[in-house]
């Protein structure tokens, strides 16, 4: 098992959402990923998930599957400025966390006021 190495670059804040590197298995995800940076489980040609750390600050891990056998699945639509289809929708502690990955930056979506 090969250990992902990154680069001090990597930590800069101000990058844009991207995929840093590829592991064979899920649990060889690090358990500290930089900021912004995503982990594929799988091949390029075969991605079966997706790790990263929520944008929230919440430090809680989102998995996403890629396979298209799974339901529901994602599907990366870029790698160096990540962009992952559908939304994201995580509910944590009763916080929800809702939002879009696209072209590197995170889009939140908000919550619709029920009316009464």
């Amino acid at each position: 098992m090969d250990q992902i190495e990154f680069s001090w670059t990597d930590w800069l804040p101000w990058r844009a959402w991207r995929i840093v590197g590829t592991v064979e298995a899920a649990d060889e995800v690090p358990d500290k990923l930089p900021p912004k940076t995503a982990i594929l489980v799988g091949t390029h040609d075969n991605p079966k998930w997706l790790a990263f750390d929520c944008p929230c600050g919440e430090s809680h891990r989102i998995v996403v599957a890629l396979d298209p056998k799974i339901r529901p699945h994602w599907k990366v639509k870029s790698v160096q400025r990540l962009t992952l289809m559908p939304s994201i929708d995580a509910l944590r502690n009763q916080k929800r966390c809702h939002y879009v990955i696209s072209n590197g930056r995170i889009h939140w979506v908000r919550d619709r006021e029920k009316k009464q």
